[in-house]
């Protein structure tokens, strides 16, 4: 059993290509011994936004805060705010992008543990 403080979770800047003003902390991963999923966490600052990408596996999304919008394989923006859920599937091309004008986009991210 493992209990954590994200405010003592390492904070680091994304730096994929096509990121913007966006965070990553990952509280549970593969090195404590997560038998499925790792948990992620990401802030995205106003403005900021996570690459415009695609990958082969599921990922389950929970805003813990702000809002935004969901970019979808035909650029349609969906909004998200404080309390939704979204599921993106394996291989479907997606962005997230905080479009509050004073607060981050918080959100958790559930992907496979060897993504990590």
């Amino acid at each position: 059993m493992k209990i954590t403080d994200l405010e003592k979770t390492e904070k680091v800047q994304m730096t994929m290509e096509g990121a913007k003003g966006a965070w990553k902390q990952i509280p549970l991963a593969k090195a404590d011994g997560v038998p499925a999923y790792s948990l992620r966490v990401f802030t995205i600052e106003h403005g900021g936004h996570t690459p415009y990408h695609a990958h082969p596996f599921e990922h389950m999304n929970y805003i813990i805060d702000g809002e935004g919008v969901l970019v979808t394989a035909t650029g349609e923006e969906r909004r998200v705010k404080k309390g939704d859920f979204a599921l993106v599937m394996p291989d479907e091309v997606h962005q997230y992008k905080n479009i509050s004008t004073d607060q981050p986009l918080v959100m958790i991210c559930l992907v496979p543990r060897d993504y990590e």
